[in-house]
């Protein structure tokens, strides 16, 4: 096998570099959108035509946690489609589907344990809680690309990674953001403004579901780009790859 190409990147590359993955592996991303954002998209708008969450309580609770569960099995099947991918061994959705699964538990802890502390870090003063958010961003890469992480270990790796490099994550945090999310706020709030809030609802989350693995292909070549700058990811991967017979 070919040794991939690592270097580190610039916050430019970063991006450059998803997108390009992205584009490669449309297939398999997008297939796993489909399977795992189809259904909560398809309540969401179900509830908005029936009146909203507060009029529909048992359907808003099965939206949530349709919404919890799957959203965090996409997470971790597009988490190992770019990282294999990125290392040069394509992996198809039912694969990644498969090796997602049992994360599960450990992605919504680990989540709700981060929200918690970023919530902390905002009460407390803005800057923390930013300051917070770019030291734990990589928590669920790491959680599921480095064997045996329990959800708080993971966010202590993910502060240990990026430390020296919270602006620098930040910064591609808020660029992946406007490129990614403010469009799509401005396309619901287009159609709002004419009155067909439910048909831009509807087209809103038809592009979500396929925006979304682009954030987690950020934050996965974000997740090597620390490794081969602080631990020489780069020679680690040359070397095993000499081993192989």
């Amino acid at each position: 096998m070919t040794p991939p190409s690592l270097r580190p990147l610039s916050v430019g590359e970063i991006l450059d570099v998803s997108f390009t993955l992205y584009r490669r592996h449309f297939r398999p991303l997008a297939t796993v959108a489909l399977i795992c954002s189809g259904i909560p998209v398809a309540l969401n708008l179900f509830l908005e035509a029936a009146g909203g969450l507060l009029a529909n309580g048992l359907l808003a609770v099965a939206y949530y946690v349709a919404f919890v569960v799957l959203n965090s099995i996409a997470t971790a099947a597009t988490v190992f489609i770019v990282s294999e991918s990125y290392l040069g061994r394509p992996l198809v959705a039912r694969e990644a589907l498969t090796r997602a699964l049992p994360y599960l538990g450990r992605i919504i802890l680990c989540s709700l344990l981060m929200g918690l502390v970023v919530f902390l870090g905002f009460l407390l003063l803005i800057v923390p809680g930013l300051v917070l958010i770019a030291g734990l961003l990589l928590a669920v890469p790491v959680l599921v690309l480095e064997p045996g992480m329990s959800p708080s270990a993971a966010l202590s790796r993910s502060w240990e990674l990026t430390r020296g490099s919270k602006w620098r994550m930040l910064g591609l945090l808020v660029t992946v953001f406007a490129l990614l999310y403010i469009p799509l706020a401005a396309v619901g709030g287009l159609f709002a403004v004419m009155g067909i809030f439910l048909f831009g609802l509807v087209l809103a989350g038809l592009i979500q579901v396929f925006v979304y693995p682009l954030f987690y292909c950020v934050l996965t070549i974000a997740y090597y780009d620390l490794r081969v700058r602080r631990e020489g990811f780069d020679l680690e991967v040359l070397a095993a790859t000499l081993r192989s017979p």
